[in-house]
């Protein structure tokens, strides 16, 4: 499915300024958006197996047919700069936080490879913020799967390209993100005050979603769900209180459950642990998209945990996307024009450190 918005006032022309101008009254940022590099395709090409591609693994021969017809599709809006800007213009952004694609990722590769490839996409996705400085906010992609070199990626990507955000999936190779040798990247991302943008990539739990999507449309919230869970119950929001992460999907399911999660937390010794506070005190410290389709459940993100903690996003542009980000946001029954600001891109340039100007 060809990704398509419902047209807006243009934006601001792009220009090489550090500081944004709109042409709107209030600042729009998509947080959510992928770019793909056929570079790290070609240096991935015969190396990986189907078993460490979640994606294709779990999914039915049906699914994996239109995932590749999709892919073809969409591939010249995943690579080509101009024509993501004409889909930003006539839906009303002004600027994406650009994110190299999650099968990019390269968990599943030897370090070095998988080094090789992360520098690959945040090069081109750095050049892209280059040339285009009032339109995309570059964020990088790491080798989680060796924690040295993920830090030293991100601290070239935070001094060479000033990126100030950090793309990251919801597992390690199925193992979780506070058990895989993280806590010095983690305490280096609070130091630099980057946002860690978390985007899953298929489930390793995916044995009963082959069919129907599943592995997209249950598995994705599903595994934020979990890497939420570990982040709050093995306390790594709790060592690291400055941690800014936002969640993509809408944070999947936690945010619409969360009392059970504190429910037990008074009596259960494997619940508490060591954590000084209940779980949904942490989970306040978190941010979410827009991405959640429904004026209703988006409403009660925003009423749950507040206008400053949910910030608009896409998916662009991939079917899952949604088409009217900017609409979306507008159509929630009660919100204060402040709040959609917040939402609409507030947020994401307090979170980003972006400089903007406006109309208003």
């Amino acid at each position: 499915m060809l990704y398509r918005c419902t047209p807006h006032a243009p934006a601001a022309d792009h220009g090489h300024s550090h500081t944004i101008k709109s042409n709107r009254k209030h600042l729009t940022v998509d947080i959510h958006c992928h770019v793909h590099v056929p570079e790290c395709d070609a240096m991935i090409d015969d190396k990986w197996t189907v078993e460490q591609m979640p994606m294709i693994h779990f999914a039915s021969d049906l699914t994996r047919g239109l995932n590749v017809e999709q892919n073809d599709i969409l591939m010249p809006k995943l690579t080509d700069p101009e024509l993501r800007i004409a889909d930003m213009d006539a839906c009303g952004v002004d600027v994406q936080a650009i994110s190299p694609s999650p099968f990019h990722y390269s968990y599943w590769a030897d370090p070095e490879l998988g080094r090789d490839v992360a520098r690959v996409a945040n090069d081109r996705v750095g050049e892209l913020g280059a040339s285009y400085p009032d339109r995309f906010a570059p964020m990088c992609t790491v080798p989680l799967q060796n924690p040295e070199m993920a830090l030293a990626e991100l601290e070239r990507c935070h001094s060479e390209h000033g990126m100030k955000g950090v793309e990251i999936g919801t597992n390690v190779e199925g193992q979780e993100l506070t058990r895989a040798g993280l806590e010095k990247f983690f305490a280096r991302v609070e130091e630099l005050d980057m946002l860690i943008f978390m985007h899953p990539l298929g489930t390793t739990e995916g044995n009963r979603m082959k069919d129907h999507y599943f592995t997209n449309l249950i598995g994705h919230p599903l595994e934020s769900s979990l890497a939420i869970g570990h982040l709050i119950f093995d306390g790594y929001l709790e060592r690291h209180p400055n941690l800014k992460v936002c969640i993509a999907h809408g944070g999947g399911y936690l945010p619409g459950y969360w009392g059970r999660f504190d429910h037990p937390y008074p009596t259960r010794e494997d619940v508490h642990g060591d954590l000084p506070h209940p779980p949904s005190h942490y989970l306040k410290k978190l941010h979410f998209d827009t991405v959640v389709f429904t004026e209703m459940q988006l409403r009660h993100l925003i009423e749950a945990w507040g206008a400053d903690h949910i910030m608009m996003g896409t998916d662009y542009p991939y079917d899952m996307a949604e088409p009217d980000p900017v609409g979306h946001i507008d159509s929630v029954e009660g919100l204060s024009e402040d709040d959609k600001a917040l939402v609409w891109g507030g947020n994401a340039a307090r979170l980003l450190n972006l400089a903007y100007e406006t109309a208003g």
